[in-house]
């Protein structure tokens, strides 16, 4: 027997989401926005009020979480040779590699929900 997953909207939806047009869908984003976000964008009305901004807001932090991975993954061996011992190398790039990972699907998670935000709907395809 094959399990299925129901899909809540295209790839990479955040899966916690519920589509768009069920009730409270748009709550629920906001929550995950934030927990996507720094922790003091909480504090701010604005931001809480216009999830299209937090949305914004959010795209640019994760884009500049992946910056500054691909900037740790260029540098690492040089800055930190003299550091840790050679067997922790590996294990550094091993686990930058799978944060650029995870960020890659936050990324397109958060453009998504912008995008539904904004009023786009999404139309499922066989």
């Amino acid at each position: 027997m094959y399990e299925t997953r129901r899909r809540h909207g295209p790839p990479g939806w955040p899966e916690p989401v519920p589509p768009v047009g069920a009730e409270g869908w748009d709550g629920v984003a906001v929550a995950w926005l934030l927990d996507q976000a720094p922790p003091e964008y909480r504090s701010y009305p604005v931001v809480r009020r216009h999830p299209v901004l937090l949305a914004w807001l959010v795209a640019h932090h994760v884009r500049a979480q992946r910056e500054a991975v691909r900037s740790a993954v260029s540098t690492a061996r040089r800055d930190l040779a003299h550091q840790l011992e050679p067997q922790v190398g590996p294990q550094v790039m091993e686990m930058l590699e799978a944060e650029e990972l995870r960020l890659r699907r936050v990324d397109r998670a958060v453009g998504l929900l912008g995008e539904a935000l904004s009023g786009r709907t999404f139309v499922p395809r066989l």
